[in-house]
């Protein structure tokens, strides 16, 4: 017997709020990944000696990224579809994220963080919440763009804290 469907055929569990708990894990990874940067200033700043200036470009231009990507994930989630997009997405942090271990120079941290993770977090931002909310529910909608939206500020009070810690040891 499955979670989703019992053998007479009726649903225990609506299959949107299993969409909407991954739509959530994917939101609550983006926003740790946006947040994380800020955290990671002074230690940049001291361990390559690199400008404020300088890093603080490459966060901008994440966060110019991060905003401009709105209208394009909207076209690219309606032509490829949500899990293929969100993929993309998850796909582009990671690598931008793992492409910071091996960071040397100011271009890198350009590259990884503005470029790459820019534009993986700008795929997800906020439309995918409203996107997933807005598909798969009517009568709960508003309950579960709350909580999709929640796991914006969850993702940032899961994640920084614990790079802040990892970051002063």
């Amino acid at each position: 017997m499955s979670l989703i469907a019992t053998a007479d055929g009726k649903n225990r569990m609506h299959y949107g709020w299993i969409v909407a708990a991954v739509t959530f894990l994917t939101m609550l990874v983006t926003a740790g990944a946006v947040g994380a940067p800020g955290v990671l200033i002074a230690p940049l700043e001291r361990e390559f000696s690199w400008a404020n200036a300088d890093i603080s470009s490459a966060l901008a231009i994440r966060l110019m990224l991060f905003g401009l990507m709105g209208p394009f994930a909207a076209a690219f989630m309606n032509r490829f579809g949500v899990r293929r997009v969100a993929g993309v997405a998850l796909v582009l942090i990671a690598c931008g994220v793992a492409g910071s271990f091996a960071m040397t120079r100011i271009w890198h941290l350009l590259l990884f963080w503005g470029h790459v993770v820019g534009l993986g977090t700008g795929l997800t931002a906020m439309l995918l919440g409203a996107t997933v909310a807005t598909r798969w529910f009517v009568a709960r909608r508003g309950l579960v763009l709350g909580l999709l939206t929640a796991s914006t500020a969850t993702g940032q009070l899961v994640f920084l804290p614990l790079l802040a810690w990892l970051t002063d040891r």
